[in-house]
């Protein structure tokens, strides 16, 4: 139960900034606002457009429009690449942070009987949990870190990461490059675009190796 509690308190952690700052940040990164933005940077546009990705940890970035604009300056090549590295790296920041911290700090505050079930579920269906997280509000954040906690093992957590960032990513660069208006369709197939590359991931073992 304490273990859930967790989960409650990050997704609230995580959700505030939304409540206090989302509807301002929204407008200043929504649309030609992120790709003005963004191309006022010139060759370094990408660093920012990485940063925000990352800041999107603490800060209630709108990382979709982020990735958009990413497929209008860049193109849905280099845009999905660029975008699929700093979510990628923002899941494993929030992941290696909370991993650090040890299972000392993890048994303080889940108890060893919650924290033992929360390594099982990660053990179990962290995966999924992971690569489905990513085209979630708020999800991604918080299963990274609850990912951390239970130790989930960092190659397993990575191939997942990767699996559910990369199609987001393209995805969003690939609408944001040919000027397409239909989110519900970049949300379909980054649903689906993973399970195809996790299915692709069981022929490495090394990938579900504890770390």
């Amino acid at each position: 139960m304490r273990f859930f509690f967790i989960f409650l308190i990050l997704a609230l952690f995580f959700l505030i900034p939304f409540l206090l700052f989302g509807n301002a940040v929204e407008e200043w990164l929504t649309g030609d606002e992120a790709v003005d933005w963004l191309k006022a940077f010139e060759g370094s546009a990408w660093i920012m457009a990485i940063l925000l990705l990352v800041s999107d940890l603490l800060l209630p970035i709108p990382a979709t429009a982020v990735l958009a604009a990413l497929g209008i300056i860049y193109g849905p090549i280099l845009g999905g690449l660029v975008g699929g590295a700093g979510s990628i790296l923002s899941g494993l920041i929030a992941y290696s942070v909370c991993r650090l911290a040890g299972r000392k700090a993890a048994l303080r505050l889940a108890g060893e009987k919650d924290l033992q079930r929360g390594e099982r579920f990660f053990a179990r269906s962290g995966t999924w949990a992971v690569i489905l997280s990513r085209w979630m509000p708020l999800m991604p954040e918080v299963i990274a870190c609850m990912a951390g906690l239970a130790r989930m093992p960092s190659a397993r957590f990575i191939a997942a990461l990767a699996c559910g960032s990369l199609p987001m990513a393209f995805v969003y660069a690939v609408l944001g490059h040919s000027g397409a208006e239909h989110p519900v369709l970049a949300l379909v197939a980054s649903a689906l675009i993973p399970l195809i590359l996790w299915s692709a991931t069981l022929f490495f073992p090394s990938s579900r190796r504890p770390a």
